[in-house]
């Protein structure tokens, strides 16, 4: 029988030793449960930081981020020039747990009536805003519940980005990041992490690849934050992705294989919606 905790990474279960969310009790084991409080994304882009203040994933304006914890003296960050304090909690789009800077969150969970449907706005894409949101076009929005059908359409919109460790947004992206934007304007679940993009829909052969399926390379055994390399297929024989140096970009699938398996990766994984 299948645990019910086996369906959550254990990095994204909003749970310490002395500190759980209080869906978890009788769960795991904790000092104390408590309910989280829903805030959410007031400015363009947000960084989600691990312990060690590395970026593990962004939130956009909009999206929720249920807390947890907060605190003054774990750590300061700046916010148009504020030093203001962090809290903890997990970003509720994709599932992903660590901190915040507390001055780009505001409270509640207001109901958005649109998402970011332009790539060059002044939200990114797949931000989640009122209908009268100032400084965006109507060209720029596509109401809640209406999407795009073409994955890899979507990702070539993005060509020339920046890629950044960590980001997940139309300003700079990482390798997953890209493929979860792209699922989440085609209106699909968008994970956050290689592994579980592996996971989605499924399995092709390398030889049936065709435009629109996700690749992933799982990553080799090792002591890293990331699980692996994903992609789109732009046609049956290149990707595009974000990769470090280049940005997003399209490559010949053959050449990124034979280079990411000699580097350790495991081969690709290819997977159709």
């Amino acid at each position: 029988m299948t645990d019910v905790l086996d369906l959550v990474p254990p990095g994204d279960r909003l749970a310490r030793p002395d500190l759980a969310e209080l869906a978890l009790e009788g769960l795991v084991r904790a000092d104390a449960y408590r309910a989280t409080r829903a805030m959410h994304c007031r400015v363009a882009v947000a960084d989600v930081l691990s312990d060690d203040d590395v970026r593990i994933d962004q939130l956009l304006h909009g999206e929720i981020f249920d807390v947890l914890d907060r605190s003054t003296g774990r750590g300061e960050g700046r916010v148009s020039g504020r030093v203001s304090g962090r809290v903890w909690g997990r970003a509720r789009r994709d599932g992903v747990v660590g901190w915040v800077v507390r001055d780009s969150l505001s409270d509640g969970a207001p109901l958005a009536t649109h998402q970011v449907a332009g790539v060059d706005a002044a939200l990114p894409l797949n931000a989640l805003v009122m209908h009268d949101h100032d400084g965006l076009a109507a060209d720029d929005l596509r109401p809640i519940g209406s999407f795009e059908n073409d994955l890899a359409a979507v990702a070539e919109r993005l060509l020339g980005r920046p890629h950044a460790p960590g980001a997940r947004s139309s300003i700079s992206t990482d390798c997953s990041g890209l493929v979860q934007q792209a699922l989440l304007a085609c209106g699909l679940p968008g994970p956050r992490r290689s592994d579980v993009q592996a996971t989605l829909g499924r399995p092709v052969s390398p030889a049936e690849r065709r435009r629109g399926d996700i690749v992933v390379w799982r990553a080799p055994g090792g002591d890293h934050d990331w699980t692996g390399h994903s992609a789109l297929m732009a046609d049956d024989r290149r990707i595009i992705h974000a990769t470090g140096g280049k940005g997003v970009v399209i490559e010949d699938f053959d050449a990124v294989q034979a280079r990411l398996v000699a580097e350790g990766f495991e081969p690709a994984i290819l997977r159709r919606l």
